[in-house]
């Protein structure tokens, strides 16, 4: 399989610089050259709990999206990721495989590309816009840049917030 431009969301609030830091030291050896986002201060969605760090990260992948999910698993669960725990609940690292190319699939476990919360939450969406804002988003036909200028909860609702960078 030839490589395949692939967008994650990266997310930590738990010890969150050091966690996405060993993240994005780990997609780097595994992938290459990364193109990464600006990091954003979002509170705790669903739960009460410290603040979060987001930030979005273009791949180039040679794996299929499910083989990608579970690679990303695995590095999750390497940096304490615990299934055990509430849907909604702190972690050290959360990653998730937004858009894979122009797919549009559902797959084994929670595989859902293009990810439903693009387009639902600010974390995800503002980081995904300032990296990857000509990418059409493969459902809706718009790009990311149209989806965030129209984005409601921009100007009010959830609170994102630059933070500084990992890099």
């Amino acid at each position: 399989m030839s490589a395949i431009r692939a967008w994650l969301s990266l997310g930590s609030n738990l010890e969150p610089e050091h966690h996405l830091r060993a993240a994005l030291d780990e997609l780097r050896a595994r992938f290459g050259a990364l193109v990464v986002s600006p990091v954003y201060r979002t509170p705790a969605v669903g739960f009460e709990g410290p603040d979060f760090l987001n930030l979005a990260v273009g791949i180039d992948s040679d794996l299929d999206p499910a083989a990608l999910d579970a690679w990303l698993h695995a590095l999750e669960d390497r940096h304490g990721r615990r299934r055990d725990m509430p849907r909604f609940s702190s972690r050290t690292l959360d990653v998730d495989l937004v858009l894979f190319g122009g797919a549009v699939l559902r797959g084994p476990g929670n595989l859902e590309v293009p990810r439903g919360e693009l387009v639902k939450h600010a974390f995800v969406l503002r980081p995904m816009a300032d990296i990857a804002g000509q990418v059409v988003h493969p459902v809706l036909g718009r790009t990311l840049a149209e989806l965030w200028a129209r984005f409601p909860q921009q100007r009010g609702g959830e609170a994102t917030t630059r933070a500084p960078d990992l890099d």
